[in-house]
């Protein structure tokens, strides 16, 4: 399938934005049904205000003891790391 930029309106501040053919061709590989209602600013923004608004929840790290914080609300079951730790754990 053939893409060709596209010009969008954003839905948020009126600002006209260009889809382009890379960014619909990534949007058909990830299996997305919708276009960007957003512009590139616009959404940057919303994903800040997201994350200032998110609930975080002291923890102690299972591995090194230092206190953090992290955006679930842990049952117990499993070990919790601090970003480090979390780091050394996935490689």
């Amino acid at each position: 399938m053939s893409f060709t930029d596209k010009n969008l309106t954003c839905k948020d501040c009126g600002k006209e934005f260009t889809f382009t053919a890379g960014e619909q061709e990534f949007y058909q590989q990830k299996g997305f049904q919708n276009e960007p209602g957003r512009c590139q600013d616009c959404r940057k923004n919303f994903k800040q205000q997201k994350r200032a608004n998110r609930q975080m929840f002291s923890v102690t790290c299972a591995d090194c003891g230092q206190e953090t914080q992290v955006p679930f609300n842990p049952t117990g079951k499993k070990p919790v790391y601090c970003q480090d730790c979390f780091s050394k754990h996935k490689e």
